[in-house]
């Protein structure tokens, strides 16, 4: 239905008048070529509204015409390996329609209409349902048993259920409710910028699992915790969230590229379907939902794609899953509501943000969490949000990061020195802190090792006294330190290296269990426990940093992980005997 006619384009702005009949945040259809597009703001009469595709060749006259619903994503069997723009198109089944270049005005079903899928109903006829219960079930991949849950807001008894093989369109279960009956089927839609409905929300608890030496034993962050990532150009944020998205123990992962290189989301399409799953043996594939709106794709879809991801997380997490949402970056997001703030000529922030970065941000980031779900026996899942931020030039004082670091509970700061000196993963243990620690320790401490939260604290302080003995050997010179400060340099350069850094392109080292990460920090504090005691028999430091035992030291991180905590066990005990007997051939005896 036409309602208005285009009065002003500015690049994605286009405003049109004679929009009386639509509300914000409506979807429209923008000129002959049917380009989709949000309303914004309203004055009047008068819409303006942030179109999603290139708007070159439209001017004022042409028609909009209003759709009279949000922008809403499709929810349903399908998404699990598939690959969206930022506004949910599936790109293969734009590439089919119109090459490999996008083309204006092309829509496309986010969800295969003919594709029949197996539905496994687990209610009967009569049964009394409540908003969020499952009436059943379809295997979507080997992996993700999809819910088929029913929709919020309705609720009902059911008149009708089947059984078999249906499209997301067809009719699986009729409910009678006060409101007449309701038809579900296997798909339901919802609007991107508000979040989903849930029973309650819990405190986080247990840790997500990284394989990252330096973020699960230093830096944790919770399931349904929120974690940041700012660094510099050129220093791994990508490859860190690649690494979280392939290792970290979430049961589901949505990885939204918002505009970052195309070549990084190519990388994850010919990565992910060749790499096995370590929880479950299968590829990584079937448990990601890929969402890419690049830096060469329309910039307002840049703002939708963050929603879009997060919709379909909260989705998954009702289901009772552990979702991981890996934003790659929000500073182009924040870029994009610049851009459109600009061209609303709306009073400009810090840096020419709008003054309302603050409350987006933290409208994105309080969207995940540890919930109940609806329904009479709710599931409980969990929602963590990982995001990386491009600060211009490193400089975190910039308003998106500050905004960020505001709102979530962990730090990863990456470090351009670091990464130059090929450490990886190159987050500074000085600057970076989680909120979630002492909850983490516990856990560890619980579910681990009793000691795990001393061992961490101990080399935790061994590694912020090293920054202070680093500038006693850059004014003076390593030889003014006592034997026992260059045993702490010694050992710290253990912990950095041998433990802190890691290697991802190693078949082994590019993962590492927590119970392979505590026997190693314990093998390297065990050096410098033995090696004082030694000391304070009169042993010398020059004779310490001759031990074998360095050697292997060094290599344990390539101990393959089924046998590590053996390995690593018999490691400190040799540790162990070689100290005793520098002790006994060259310390008090012998002095």
């Amino acid at each position: 239905m036409e309602s208005g006619k285009i009065v002003k384009v500015a690049g994605p702005l286009v405003e049109a008048s004679g929009m009386s009949d639509a509300r914000i945040y409506d979807v429209v259809e923008v000129s002959d070529n049917k380009l989709i597009g949000e309303i914004i703001e309203m004055r009047g009469d008068v819409a303006s509204i942030q179109v999603y595709e290139e708007t070159t060749g439209i001017g004022p006259g042409d028609p909009v015409y209003t759709t009279g619903a949000p922008l809403s994503v499709e929810l349903g069997p399908g998404m699990m390996e598939a690959m969206f723009d930022g506004i949910q198109r599936p790109l293969d089944k734009l590439e089919a329609k119109s090459g490999s270049f996008l083309q204006r005005g092309v829509t496309v079903n986010p969800l295969d209409r003919t594709k029949k899928w197996k539905f496994i109903p687990q209610v009967r006829v009569g049964e009394e349902l409540e908003e969020g219960d499952a009436i059943g079930y379809v295997d979507e991949t080997n992996i993700v048993k999809h819910l088929i849950m029913v929709p919020p807001r309705i609720s009902g008894r059911v008149k009708e259920i089947k059984n078999g093989d249906f499209t997301v369109e067809e009719t699986i279960c009729v409910l009678e409710t006060e409101d007449g009956d309701k038809e579900l089927s296997l798909m339901q839609k919802w609007p991107v910028r508000i979040g989903r409905p849930y029973k309650k929300k819990l405190d986080p608890q247990n840790p997500l699992v990284t394989g990252q030496r330096v973020i699960d034993t230093f830096f944790p962050v919770a399931k349904g915790g929120a974690a940041a990532i700012p660094g510099p150009f050129g220093s791994g944020k990508t490859v860190i969230q690649h690494q979280l998205a392939k290792y970290s123990d979430a049961q589901i992962v949505i990885y939204v590229g918002c505009g970052e290189r195309g070549n990084e989301m190519t990388e994850v399409l010919e990565e992910f379907p060749k790499l096995i799953d370590p929880q479950t043996g299968e590829s990584l594939m079937k448990r990601t939902v890929l969402i890419a709106n690049t830096s060469n794709m329309p910039v307002a879809a840049r703002e939708a794609s963050i929603y879009t991801g997060i919709t379909i997380a909260e989705y998954f997490r009702d289901m009772g899953y552990s979702v991981a949402m890996f934003a790659d970056s929000t500073s182009r997001w924040a870029e994009a509501l610049r851009e459109m703030s600009g061209r609303l000529e709306e009073m400009p922030g810090d840096e020419g943000y709008p003054a309302y970065l603050s409350s987006r941000i933290a409208d994105f980031y309080e969207r995940t969490g540890r919930v109940i779900s609806l329904g009479k026996n709710g599931r409980e899942g969990a929602l963590t949000a990982i995001g990386a931020v491009s600060p211009p030039g490193g400089d975190l004082s910039e308003p998106v990061t500050q905004s960020t670091l505001r709102i979530v509970k962990v730090f990863w700061g990456l470090d351009y020195e670091l990464s130059h000196a090929r450490h990886f993963p190159a987050i500074n243990w000085i600057d970076s802190y989680s909120l979630y620690q002492d909850k983490m320790d516990r856990y560890w401490n619980e579910h681990f090792d009793d000691d795990f939260s001393n061992l961490r604290k101990a080399a935790m302080g061994l590694l912020q006294e090293e920054s202070a003995l680093q500038e006693i050997v850059r004014l003076v010179g390593a030889d003014s330190l006592s034997d026992e400060e260059k045993l702490k340099l010694e050992t710290t350069k253990m912990i950095r290296e041998d433990f802190l850094q890691q290697n991802s392109y190693h078949v082994v080292d590019t993962f590492c269990p927590v119970d392979k990460q505590i026997e190693m920090l314990k093998a390297i504090l065990d050096f410098y426990n033995y090696g004082r005691e030694a000391l304070s028999k009169a042993v010398y430091m020059t004779e310490i940093n001759k031990l074998p035992v360095k050697e292997e030291i060094a290599r344990m991180k390539y101990i393959e992980n089924e046998d590590a905590s053996d390995e690593i066990k018999r490691l400190r005990n040799k540790i162990k005997r070689q100290m005793d007997n520098l002790v006994s051939e060259g310390g008090v005896e012998n002095a």
